[in-house]
């Protein structure tokens, strides 16, 4: 049945609508690889086996009566157990103290993948409330790459691009403060998708507000970009949980796929400017912008200008990241009546990130916010002379899981944290950008991060299909028979 569960999510869609398979057929053979694969990968935390089945047996129930359905009508989807919520399903937050939390309601994410027929086939590992940008907790234990299972799958949407990439979800959401989707993309050699803030709503509750930061956004994991771009067209748009979502526009993500980019002019930035890369990863990225000049668009390498140095840059993301979680330990507390800082067995590190995030004052985030504005200025200078921009999406390739994360890369001393990502700064930024496999270096996969200018989320997956085209890559999953 691999053949089967490494099928394009828009395959099974169709073949589904045509009566070519059943919902049962799908659900049965996810479970099964999922019974397989799991102990080794441990991408999910929670499996709903018997729920998925008769949800399955509904859906079968409406095809056979001619129901109308949605496009994703019998397609399994694995699920982040962090903010997504699920309603009578278990959430965890990747926390000891939650482990047998059972929230009532669904995120708005959720809400929409079921609304367009998807099965929620289980929730999928993160690190407790996403602390940090590998996959591992006190709860189940640490998510690996199916390329390597000695290597992380990164973090900290691990578990949903391990299930991707493992075979074991056809679809993943996954959610992204500072890479979460796109770091974990790269380890695992799948495609990973932060929209632009406002495109997918968050649902925040206590506090609707707290999403007005474009930090944190909900994306597709997916093993193509059609699949990707068919997600969000499921997912994106208005929500009235959310103020910050953007009215209609009309954009049609799925259609964006099979659009000519040869009108496009593209900047290679090999470092951004300020990250050190591995020489391997820096010249498989490089090799794959030919993906886009065989695609007719022409590619420049160029200089990215902040005025500040990577510390400096590093400093306000911190600022930016550890009063973000001083907001989560708060939500807790009011929504649960949990302290975090007072239970033994919350992660010790996850304690030190609120702790800091407790000591910021205004002037702390006012002080960021101008060194933000410079960093998006520099992007921005980018995209008033081109279209794309292309970067490595990590300066490292997967590392061994007994690793927090590299403190050398090519030669420089690194922030195990931060140094070896080249994905938060378009956090801070709010442009929409992917990762993408680039290729392959001793058989681990190397991510290519494409970004976009502001709101252009279409010519950014019209990009990603194209190297895509140019450079397959849906054979080289591990376990596809």
């Amino acid at each position: 049945m691999s053949s089967l569960t490494f099928a394009p999510a828009t395959v099974l869609a169709e073949r589904l609508r045509r009566g070519d398979l059943t919902p049962t057929e799908v659900v049965d053979a996810y479970l099964d690889r999922i019974a397989a694969e799991n102990d080794r990968l441990n991408a999910y935390v929670t499996v709903r086996r018997e729920a998925a089945r008769e949800e399955a047996r509904e859906a079968e129930r409406a095809l056979a009566a001619g129901e109308p359905v949605g496009p994703l009508h019998g397609v399994p989807v694995a699920v982040k157990d962090l903010f997504a919520y699920h309603a009578g399903t278990r959430h965890t937050y990747g926390s000891r103290v939650f482990e047998d939390y059972v929230p009532e309601r669904s995120a708005p994410v959720v809400q929409r993948l079921e609304a367009a027929g998807a099965i929620v086939i289980g929730k999928t590992n993160t690190p407790e409330f996403g602390n940090r940008p590998t996959t591992d907790n006190d709860l189940v234990g640490t998510t690996v790459t199916p390329f390597d299972t000695d290597r992380t799958a990164g973090g900290t949407s691990g578990g949903s691009a391990a299930a991707v990439a493992g075979g074991l979800a056809p679809l993943a959401q996954g959610s992204d403060a500072g890479g979460s989707i796109r770091i974990p993309a790269a380890c695992c050699g799948v495609v990973g998708y932060k929209p632009s803030f406002g495109r997918v709503p968050k649902g925040n509750r206590p506090n609707a507000f707290d999403g007005h930061s474009p930090f944190v956004q909900h994306g597709p994991l997916a093993r193509s970009v059609a699949d990707a771009a068919l997600m969000l067209d499921v997912v994106a748009g208005p929500h009235p949980e959310d103020p910050f979502t953007h009215p209609d526009e009309g954009v049609d993500y799925r259609g964006a796929v099979d659009r000519p980019v040869d009108d496009l002019d593209v900047a290679y930035s090999p470092d951004l400017g300020v990250f050190p890369v591995e020489p391997a990863v820096r010249e498989t990225v490089a090799d794959a912008c030919g993906a886009l000049e065989a695609s007719g668009a022409t590619v420049h390498e160029v200089d990215v200008e902040y005025g500040r140095a990577r510390e400096e840059i590093a400093d306000a993301w911190r600022t930016y990241f550890q009063t973000l979680m001083a907001g989560v330990a708060l939500q807790v507390e009011e929504v649960h009546g949990v302290d975090l800082l007072d239970r033994d067995e919350v992660d010790p590190l996850f304690v030190r990130i609120v702790e800091a995030g407790r000591e910021y004052a205004v002037t702390d985030r006012q002080r960021a916010d101008v060194v933000r504005t410079d960093v998006y200025d520099a992007i921005q200078d980018i995209f008033a002379e081109y279209d794309l921009l292309v970067t490595p999406t990590l300066g490292v390739l997967p590392f061994e899981t007994t690793e927090r994360g590299p403190t050398e890369v090519d030669g420089e001393p690194a922030d195990p944290y931060l140094d070896w990502i080249l994905s938060w700064v378009f956090n801070m930024t709010d442009h929409p950008a992917a990762s993408v496999p680039a290729g392959f270096v001793d058989e681990l996969p190397v991510g290519l991060q494409v970004v976009g200018p502001r709101l252009g989320d279409e010519r950014v997956l019209a990009a990603s299909a194209a190297i895509e085209r140019h450079r397959p890559w849906a054979d080289r999953y591990p376990g596809l028979a």
